[in-house]
This record gives structure tokens, C-alpha cells and sequence, in this order.
């Protein structure tokens, strides 16, 4: 029975990350750990580390850099609803901001190709081969 108490107690920082939604996989979560994206108090942090009630952690994803406190420890995947029970988000107000004009910055160019402009179609082709013949 103390081994299952001892199991309850121990866990892992990059299953953490995964179990609460912050990264898709647990191999990304991992990644990121030995990738200096996770941080404590200002230094990098392995994967295996335990994560403890209370510990806060600096973690850059793809989109934002997230500052969260631990609330509880979640040993398995569940819906985000339920994640986030488990941490409390205490990211600065200016790095909160500095994403919300970075998204109103981006919002005019998504990268992706606006509709009637470029290439032309295979019926404007054969009209413009049309036309020049």
C-alpha cells in the first residue's frame, strides 16, 4: 500500500506538462524540458524531475510563454476542463499583452494565399493562352 501512496507522490515534470495540456504529447513535453524552454526560477530543468504542490515553472510553447504554479499533481491525460484544476496561471499582465498585439499584428497576413489572386486557374490559363495566340 505505501508503494501506491509513494507512486501518488512522485511525478514527473515533462508527464505534468502533458497531463495538463500544455504540450500534445509527452515526447514534446520532454523535448521542450531538454530544450531549455522549461524553466524554475530562472534555470533549465530536466524532464525526470519531480514535480512538487506549490513549484512554479517558466514554459515556452509554440504560441506564448506560460508562468504556472502547481495546484495539483495529475497523473494521467484528461479533458482541459479538468486540467486546468491542476495549475494556476500567473503569467505577467505585459507578456499578456505583448501577445495580444502580436495576434492583432498578425491578423492581417495568416500566411496563407488570398482567394482570385496568384496563380491562375486552368480555365484563365486557357484564356490567356487563348488571347495571346
Amino acid at each position: 500500500m505505501s508503494s501506491n501512496t509513494e507512486k501518488s507522490e512522485k511525478l514527473r515534470l515533462d508527464k505534468y506538462l502533458w497531463s495538463i495540456r500544455l504540450f500534445k504529447t509527452r515526447s514534446l513535453a520532454a523535448a521542450a524540458c531538454d530544450s531549455g524552454k522549461v524553466k524554475q526560477e530562472g534555470s533549465q530543468i530536466k524532464a525526470a524531475k519531480q514535480v512538487h504542490v506549490g513549484d512554479e515553472y517558466d514554459v515556452r510553447t509554440e504560441g506564448r510563454l506560460w508562468r504556472i504554479k502547481v495546484t495539483g499533481l495529475l497523473h494521467s491525460r484528461v479533458a482541459y476542463s479538468e486540467a486546468i484544476k491542476f495549475y494556476v496561471d500567473i503569467t505577467p499582465a505585459e507578456e499578456l499583452e505583448r501577445l495580444q498585439l502580436q495576434r492583432q499584428a498578425s491578423s492581417f497576413h495568416t500566411g496563407k494565399r488570398l482567394s482570385k489572386v496568384g496563380r491562375p486557374t486552368k480555365k484563365e490559363r486557357r484564356d490567356l493562352d487563348e488571347f495571346m495566340d
